[in-house]
């Protein structure tokens, strides 16, 4: 029977086994047995069922030239074929193993022998005249699984002649432009979308390919035509019904155009001039804008929010590109530019507001919360960060191809000013959590739970600050203190304060240096670059972020937080002392801003306390007090810290230290670092560590934001946070140091020590006497 032959062929390609008959006789297996009208492409339901004489005579017309017992072995075969037999099945059999050839032929892996074989047969197939329009008949099946395998068949067919033959597909290519020009008349297009789709990721994944060459090939003849497919597809009125429902015909074809998007941006980066397909997103990125605001089907929004975030961090196609991606040909800053323009300009006009997210979290298998499990919000915070992450990101670009500080101030302070109002209103705390008292804290709240946007978000918001600091700076040769007291303010009221977000994220991780380490040699963030960057600010700028721990120390000591708000765009900036701040009422307005100073420095609070809570924080003024510890038990090393019988003391201290091991970091191989970094064992120590307990034993208000903590006598009160996060910082420089010394350190991080050698020194010599 024909279902046992091709299950045999099957079974012989997936287990390696060579294929011992004729190539023309696997070939003929292959060949789709539909029956087309004569109108047009059109799929008819029933399947060509040639008698068994008729059958056997076509065969042999057809392989001819085989001689010998292969040509009656081949007639015999035929004969017993039963072709009227589950004819879906053997047609999707038929249509996995054209896929399966195409992939074993063009992989390195396969034996020399046997992929050529693979590619005869191929070649032989696509000999067969009529192949390529049976398999575009498929594509519009009402039966979705043929649809699919014909598609994913088709374009490894195409795939397969532009990289053996270098030459499009003549049928598909025809087909394609007359489905995307008759859109929307023809609604019918998402298969077609689905197998453009499927070619380039084909031909991104094939390492061997000459791809930009290959690329241009494919894509020029439909460079005009997908310009004005997107427009098309994206101006249509997406209030109608039809956009509400993830499985109409509608909503399918926008699902699949995202796809192609994303595949389009990342063939990008092998083009050194892009094409008109490969530009189009940034360019009129408005009307993404508008489908996102508009009332389509939240899945839908959700898939371009997601495009538009690996767009402005150049990681679209992450699954299909190897290794990082560059897009700085001639047009990507122009692009950029584009797109950071727009977002921000919808971000200031309220964009954001229209935006709302789903209000259940997703969990696995289902979208309900278990019994009793108690979720930070009801929002979806992978969308939350992913739209969070966009406006940063265009923000940082806007700062960076900005001239002059009156370019940016007013775009950067509304941008900011939106986005803590968006963080508010969709960051609702559960009862076991501290309100958020500081504006500079929401960083490390929305971001917490992933690493890798975390750090691309403090990275973004740290160059901004750096850019904006140096055009104030040349604007004005002599910063006067009032200035500096205003800017500081600012940075404060805006939420991006570069030493506030740091010390906030060192809270949330208990001023464990394990956990840095940990981010310091995974491959998936950008942390070495943030940390890098914010060492050589903290060298420049080591009195602020004194100023600054010495703030978290009082007035999150006395737990007080005040709630008069004001936006920070204005130009009088009401500003209070210390003093004022802590006898300052309590008159929670949620959707606005304060900046509040001192002579040294200054940070701004919110409150969502009550009266009884502030009263209860009072109560415990001589304790520091902080959540973070029951973070400890979710937070999660990226590398696995235990002990080991090669354990040894060094002189400065009693730290424990074992066998590190360490793998290639690369993209085939993890890295695996295995060390202990203990704390030091000393009195002083011992004593802060004692005196840690949890909120609920020690009965203070969770507004509070540094660990439980009685001042030892040895440490000066308004010195812990200095001392904690300055401490945090040598010992991850005495665990890297320890690595490098015996090569365990997947890089060179030589600079980074001298970095932190540099802060230890600068802080000994603060702390001295």
């Amino acid at each position: 029977m024909k279902m046992s032959l091709l299950q045999q062929m099957y079974k012989d390609i997936l287990t390696g086994v060579p294929l011992a008959k004729e190539n023309r006789y696997y070939a003929s297996f292959l060949t789709l047995c539909i029956e087309q009208s004569p109108e047009g492409d059109e799929l008819c339901d029933r399947m060509h069922l040639p008698s068994t004489e008729g059958g056997i005579r076509s065969h042999q017309d057809t392989m001819s030239d085989i001689v010998g017992p292969t040509a009656d072995d081949v007639s015999r075969d035929l004969a017993s074929m039963n072709f009227s037999s589950c004819p879906r099945e053997v047609m999707l059999l038929q249509l996995t193993l054209i896929k399966m050839l195409v992939d074993k032929a063009v992989s390195e892996e396969t034996e020399f022998s046997t992929r050529q074989k693979y590619c005869e047969i191929l070649i032989l197939l696509l000999k067969e005249p009529k192949i390529s329009s049976k398999l575009i008949c498929l594509l519009s099946s009402c039966d979705r699984l043929l649809s699919h395998m014909a598609s994913k068949s088709l374009a490894s067919l195409v795939y397969f002649q532009l990289k053996e033959e270098n030459a499009l597909n003549v049928t598909w290519l025809s087909h394609s432009l007359k489905t995307l020009l008759e859109f929307p008349m023809c609604t019918q297009v998402a298969e077609c979308l689905w197998t453009l789709t499927a070619i380039i990721k084909n031909i991104l994944k094939d390492e061997t390919l000459p791809k930009a060459g290959i690329l241009k090939k494919l894509l020029s003849p439909l460079d005009d035509v997908l310009e004005g497919f997107y427009n098309s597809i994206l101006l249509h009125h997406f209030d109608s019904h039809l956009y509400t429902s993830p499985y109409s015909e509608t909503a399918n074809n926008l699902i699949s155009f995202t796809d192609l998007l994303e595949a389009l941006l990342a063939s990008r980066t092998e083009l050194q001039l892009p094409l008109k397909c490969q530009r189009v997103l940034f360019l009129k990125v408005s009307y993404v804008l508008n489908v996102i605001s508009s009332s389509t089907h939240y899945f839908i929004k959700k898939k371009f929010i997601m495009l538009l975030k690996k767009c402005v961090l150049c990681k679209s196609g992450e699954d299909t590109v190897s290794g990082s991606q560059s897009l700085r040909n001639p047009y990507f800053y122009e692009d950029m530019l584009a797109l950071s323009n727009a977002v921000l300009q919808v971000v200031n006009l309220t964009w954001l507001d229209q935006i709302p997210l789903g209000e259940k979290a997703s969990y696995f298998g289902s979208s309900e919360a278990l019994p009793g499990d108690n979720t930070q919000s009801g929002s979806d915070q992978t969308v939350l960060r992913a739209i969070s992450l966009v406006v940063l990101k265009t923000l940082e670009f806007k700062f960076q191809n900005s001239a002059t500080e009156a370019e940016i101030k007013e775009v950067f302070q509304s941008s900011m000013s939106q986005l803590l109002t968006f963080w508010r209103s969709h960051m609702k705390c559960s009862p076991q959590s501290h309100p958020v008292v500081h504006h500079c804290e929401w960083l490390s709240l929305v971001f917490i739970e992933q690493d890798d946007d975390m750090w691309e978000a403090a990275k973004a918001l740290l160059l901004s600050y750096l850019k904006f600091d140096r055009l104030r700076r040349d604007a004005a040769d002599n910063l006067s203190q009032k200035e500096e007291e205003s800017w500081n303010c600012l940075t404060h009221a805006s939420g991006y304060n570069p030493h506030c977000i740091f010390l906030f994220f060192l809270e949330k991780i208990a001023f464990d240096s394990t956990v840095l380490l940990d981010f310091l040699i995974s491959s998936e963030t950008c942390f070495l670059e943030y940390l890098v960057r914010y060492l050589k600010l903290l060298r420049e700028d080591w009195h602020q972020f004194v100023n600054v721990c010495n703030y978290f120390d009082t007035k999150h000591g006395t737990c007080q937080p005040v709630s008069s708000i004001k936006p920070p765009h204005q130009e009088k900036q009401s500003c209070m002392s210390d003093v004022n701040l802590q006898n300052a009422p309590c008159e929670p307005e949620p959707q606005t801003l304060i900046p509040l100073t001192s002579s040294h420095s200054c940070l701004v609070f919110t409150t969502e306390q009550g009266d009884n809570e502030v009263a209860e924080s009072n109560q415990s003024k001589s304790l520091l007090c902080n959540d973070s510890t029951s973070l400890l038990g979710s937070l999660q090393s990226l590398v696995n810290y235990d002990s080991s019988e090669d354990s040894e003391l060094e002189s400065v201290g009693k730290e424990c230290l074992v066998n590190t091991e360490k793998m290639p970091l690369n993209n085939e191989h993890e890295t695996m670092i295995s060390e202990t970094v203990c704390s030091y064992t000393d009195d002083t120590q011992n004593k802060l560590k004692s005196q840690m307990l949890p909120l609920k034993q020690k009965g203070c208000n969770t507004s509070c934001s540094l660990a439980c903590i009685e001042p030892s006598d040895n440490i000066v009160p308004l010195k812990i946070m200095l001392y904690k996060s300055t401490k945090c910082l040598e010992e991850l420089q005495n665990a890297i140091s320890r690595l490098q010394r015996r090569n365990l350190f997947p890089y060179n991080p030589s600079a980074l020590l001298r970095l932190l050698s540099h802060v230890e020194k600068i802080s000994k010599s603060t702390n001295s006497p």
